[in-house]
């Protein structure tokens, strides 16, 4: 049994079929992961591609001074990956931990690799998703750079509202580049707001 959600997901980029999508997604294993569970601990080499059907994962690490940033929050429909670790076989310098229950599909870095060899339709969505996912990641640096708190916020709430609602404000903060005040002030409406 397979995921529609999964077989949606490889037909996102148009680079193959629903025949094709439905054959690469039975290569993927159901995977469950607790509130709390880590996916991915920093200082390991991440080998699980985890497509979450439902729940919420966060990518963090800690700066300087031992403090954690929250680097990237995934919610259903996304993959929760540590591009660098699991592509390059290095540790990882983040840990993704389940902000809620998860439920999702996963694939091995092996199998991963012998689906990119045995099948051009799945190399070819793997190039659609690496540019989407450069874009996305593009626009994400631009306004860490370039917008407003407020303008993030706003951002987020638009394209991933159910990550507003379902974690906590410091994590959304600090994935802002923002204080919890600053957060909280956009929050309320005020003009207050800081640019940080």
């Amino acid at each position: 049994m397979t995921s529609e959600a999964l077989i949606q997901f490889f037909l996102s980029t148009g680079r193959m079929n629903a025949a094709q999508a439905a054959d690469v997604a039975t290569s993927f294993s159901p995977r469950h992961l607790a509130r709390h569970d880590f996916l991915l601990r920093a200082g390991t080499i991440s080998d699980e591609y985890f497509f979450l059907e439902s729940g919420i994962v966060r990518a963090f690490a800690h700066d300087a001074d031992g403090n954690e940033v929250t680097t990237g929050l995934y919610s259903a429909g996304q993959v929760a990956l540590e591009v660098s670790s699991f592509f390059n076989r290095t540790p990882s310098p983040e840990h993704l931990q389940a902000l809620t229950d998860c439920q999702g599909w996963c694939i091995t870095y092996a199998q991963l690799n012998g689906l990119f060899h045995a099948r051009p339709e799945f190399r070819e969505f793997g190039r659609g998703l690496l540019v989407r996912e450069l874009a996305r990641l593009k626009t994400r640096l631009l306004a860490l750079s370039t917008a407003t708190a407020a303008v993030r916020y706003e951002a987020l709430l638009k394209s991933s509202p159910e990550i507003l609602q379902q974690v906590p404000l410091k994590y959304v903060a600090s994935y802002l580049g923002i204080t919890d005040s600053s957060l909280s002030r956009i929050r309320s409406g005020s003009r207050g707001a800081e640019p940080a």
